[in-house]
């Protein structure tokens, strides 16, 4: 059986060989023009070095192999995109517990083919009503880490439980127990660790033992850890996935596990309240939407800041030739760099929670703003993050996070990314409850903030305020082609994120890569500060390049995790990002 994949200028046909597991592609060559040419061809070649799993039926993509087959079994079941989505989360919460949880929170991007609907799920985590600013700055306004970033006042009111359950009560079809009975027996039999997993729990040691339930549950007696090719059981974390199997979010909100989380806050000096849990409550919102060369683009609003970046950075590089500067190009990663820049500046200076401050999404989101930011770019020479400033989008307003994607055989598809922060969060894990809080009370603007109290101005949009969604570079994204979602993406990073999304959406659209070209290629990283971030090994000729463009250039270690799926010719691509050990797409 052959099928086709449409290239640029050719077709680019695929052989596909059913697995079981995955349908798993083979790329032949490009047909050539003539087929007496072809016929005279003696060696198969391949169209590209990465090749996507091809599916027939849907696709699942996570960082994790176990939660992606998860997934891709429950599609099998008979569950569309969403169910699939959440058994995928659930799992994530046992196999991958520095960013997988049920102790965080994030944002998934639903599409439900029947009724042409894209809607945006925001399960991103509050502060509790006891936070107040002189908690985490000391007398000089400066930021206390090891309050905001470690232990029980880390964390914000969670709400990936809350997510998920509201998720299922719209868009789900198999039953809630189906859903979260994989995570269960996962949690309760165990799972046997790899080198990667056994090396994480070295690595974040001094943070899990924030908590005895923590150092109790990832470390042996005596501190001592677990090896590769052992097997780790949550026998806690089990209970607590039983209570929601069982109870929906209400177990996690106002039932038994409430009632443990709630004791242990009150025991650690926490702030979190059996009232903060009860009063969450996860919120469906409108996508934004912008397009970029012809293509919609359908992305994260704010509590996310990524969403509105990414379009204003868009719209800022459609002004300019990418394809003519070529893939990969000294030329191309400086006009990114440069709308990064841009971009990263209107980001801090006017995004929060919507709930709380008001936003100039139609601003960012407006191809004149992005054309007037274009520019300012000087297509030969960097320009110093200063000189570029920040612009004011308000005048075209008109009167270790972890990423998955589901596409179900119906034409469904989710989009999902969630987070603890931090890898391992605050390292606290709720006393007999086995899961890890979340440090997101980090990532307010605690010392602008005081700032700006001090000197009487008005307060940072991301200033912290009890009941207020912690801003977040999160953002599930889908591009559409003829109205029908073509690209599912999204990636953990932390400040990273927008950027990693940004160089994915470029390859795909400007240098028609496949969708695991795309995910592999070499990423910069720039924000609103003059250093330009590259992955390790980048060609040094680039990098010479760029410095004689003026670009202070560094390097240190790799960035993201996308997981994406691209829809294309009835067929589902997956490219899982190879950055994290263990990534995986699975075709059901």
């Amino acid at each position: 059986m052959f099928a086709s994949i449409a290239g640029e200028g050719v077709l680019k046909p695929f052989r596909l060989i059913s697995t079981g597991l995955a349908t798993l592609a083979l790329a032949i060559a490009p047909i050539a023009s003539t087929g007496a040419l072809a016929q005279k061809k003696q060696l198969l070649e391949y169209p590209s070095i990465h090749s996507p799993v091809v599916g027939e039926r849907g696709m699942v993509v996570s960082q994790n192999t176990i939660a992606t087959r998860v997934g891709a079994d429950i599609l099998r079941q008979g569950g569309n995109a969403v169910d699939a989505a959440i058994a995928t989360a659930f799992a994530l919460a046992v196999v991958l517990p520095r960013a997988g949880n049920i102790g965080g929170d994030g944002f998934m991007m639903v599409y439900m083919a029947k009724t042409n609907d894209t809607v945006f799920i925001d399960y991103r985590g509050v502060a509790p009503m006891a936070a107040r600013l002189e908690t985490f700055v000391d007398a000089d306004g400066k930021e206390d880490n090891d309050v905001s970033s470690r232990g029980y006042r880390a964390p914000v009111v969670p709400g990936t439980v809350a997510g998920l359950y509201l998720a299922h009560q719209k868009y789900g079809r198999l039953p809630w127990k189906t859903l979260v009975e994989p995570a269960i027996k996962l949690a309760g039999e165990g799972v046997t660790l790899s080198p990667d997993e056994a090396f994480v729990f070295s690595w974040g040691k001094q943070r899990l033992s924030e908590s005895a339930a923590g150092k109790r549950t990832f470390y042996k007696p005596g501190g001592e850890l677990y090896r590769a090719g052992e097997v780790l059981k949550q026998p806690d974390l089990a209970w607590s996935l039983r209570q929601i199997a069982d109870q929906g979010a209400d177990a996690f909100y106002r039932g038994a596990i409430a009632q443990r989380f709630a004791a242990d806050m009150k025991a650690h000096g926490g702030l979190i309240t059996a009232e903060d849990l009860a009063s969450y409550k996860a919120v469906i919102r409108q996508p934004l939407e912008g397009s970029y060369r012809g293509l919609t683009v359908k992305t994260s609003p704010p509590a996310s800041a990524g969403g509105a970046t990414l379009l204003e950075m868009l719209n800022i590089l459609e002004r300019f030739d990418l394809k003519a500067a070529g893939l990969g190009s000294a030329k191309t990663l400086h006009l990114e760099a440069e709308a990064m820049k841009l971009g990263y500046a209107d980001r801090a200076r006017f995004l929060g929670d919507t709930d709380f401050v008001k936003v100039p999404l139609k601003g960012f989101t407006s191809k004149a703003y992005g054309a007037e930011r274009a520019k300012l770019i000087d297509p030969d020479r960097a320009k110093s993050a200063k000189d570029l400033g920040v612009g004011d989008p308000w005048a075209f307003e008109s009167h270790n996070t972890t990423h998955f994607s589901v596409a179900d055989a119906e034409g469904n598809a989710v989009s999902n990314t969630f987070t603890l922060g931090a890898d391992f969060g605050s390292g606290v894990m709720v006393e007999g409850a086995g899961f890890v809080l979340n440090n997101q009370m980090n990532n307010y603007a605690h010392e602008a903030a005081w700032r700006a109290r001090k000197a009487g101005r008005p307060l940072p949009p991301n200033a912290l305020q009890p009941g207020k969604r912690v801003l977040s570079t999160m953002m599930p994204t889908m591009i559409f082609k003829d109205g029908k979602p073509w690209l599912i993406t999204g990636t953990p990073g932390g400040s990273t994120i927008i950027d990693t999304v940004l160089q994915v959406i470029v390859n795909v659209v400007d240098f028609k890569l496949n969708v695991a070209e795309a995910t592999h290629q070499p990423r910069i990283f720039q924000d609103a500060s003059d250093n330009l971030r590259v992955e390790p090994n980048f060609n040094p000729d680039t990098v010479a390049a760029l410095k004689a463009m003026g670009h202070p250039l560094s390097s240190d270690e790799t960035m993201g995790s996308a997981q994406s799926i691209m829809i294309e010719n009835g067929l589902y691509l997956g490219g899982a990002d190879p950055r994290r050990p263990g990534a995986e797409a699975v075709a059901p």
